[in-house]
């Protein structure tokens, strides 16, 4: 027995819908599965790049401690504190909120590792500076120097005697580093990105025989490209032309004179990493010379 015409209809639309959802079905399946391949690959990239910058913060950890030779157990600590969240990380779900626990610790531990780097520069250039420092009892062998030099030039003319032992001498030439807060006091910096000057420090030896008044020195500062730093101007003498970084300027009194001067990195740049000399002239004399590096 035939079914009716009418029966017939309904059944096709009855299977047409069905044929339809069916469809639906199976693209909002798909979509659902391919947004579900695309969000973890995100994450696991996210998940990667977090730590990255944990491995680099931990390498920056790292040398810090291989430079120090008194070990600071505050960046010890957070070194390890490092490890253990990278530790954790590598076996945790790949979940945005798991996700995003991690990042604000790495944020905060980015904080206090800025903290703890620049303190650790500071105690490291300090001790330099100290050891430096033992350099002050130069001065009163310069001034002992100069005195004995005197009685062993008797014998000669006694013009050439009182102006070479007029001269001006300095000792203890230092050079450093340092980064300038808001607030003007300055932080002694090891790591060339860090330092916005250069300071330069030395003693203006005492001497009796040198006529009081006011006094200059040439101060050039040679970066580890070979450049003079700072004004990089010139004077010219009768045989010898000299580039200096600055002319430190100062009033004399026939007695020990500590000065320092500094010196700013090049327009719109940043110091170069290495070794750094510093030379002092007298007019045309070197009288001084030192070196020191920035990282």
């Amino acid at each position: 027995m035939e079914g009716s015409p009418k029966s017939n209809t309904g059944l096709k639309v009855g299977l047409a819908i069905l044929a339809v959802l069916f469809l639906g079905t199976a693209f909002y399946t798909s979509k659902l599965y391919n947004e579900k391949n695309e969000n973890e690959k995100l994450l696991v990239s996210e998940k990667q790049q977090v730590m990255n910058d944990l491995s680099n913060m931990a390498k920056d950890y790292d040398k810090a401690i291989a430079e120090t030779e008194s070990k600071n157990q505050d960046v010890i600590a957070a070194r390890a504190r490092i490890q253990g969240l990278m530790d954790s990380l590598k076996v945790s779900q790949n979940s945005v909120s798991s996700l995003w626990s991690y990042k604000k610790k790495y944020m905060a531990l980015q904080e206090e590792m800025d903290v703890l780097l620049t303190e650790n520069d500071r105690l490291k250039v300090e001790n330099q500076y100290l050891a430096t420092s033992l350099d002050s009892t130069n001065v009163q062998l310069a001034e002992r120097t100069m005195f004995t030099d005197s009685l062993l030039v008797q014998n000669t003319e006694l013009s050439t005697v009182v102006k070479d032992a007029a001269a001006l001498q300095t000792v203890g030439l230092v050079g450093m580093g340092v980064l300038e807060r808001s607030s003007g006091k300055q932080v002694p910096m090891e790591r060339a990105r860090r330092s916005d000057k250069i300071k330069v420090c030395f003693t203006v030896a005492k001497n009796m025989l040198t006529e009081a008044g006011d006094k200059e020195l040439y101060v050039q500062v040679i970066d580890p490209l070979n450049n003079v730093l700072g004004a990089n101007d010139q004077i010219e003498f009768e045989d010898q032309i000299l580039n200096y970084s600055l002319i430190s300027r100062f009033n004399y009194e026939n007695r020990n004179l500590n000065i320092c001067e500094y010196v700013a990195p090049p327009e719109d740049s940043k110091f170069e990493s290495g070794r750094y000399q510093i030379n002092v002239f007298n007019d045309k004399a070197l009288i001084s010379s030192s070196e020191f590096e920035l990282k």
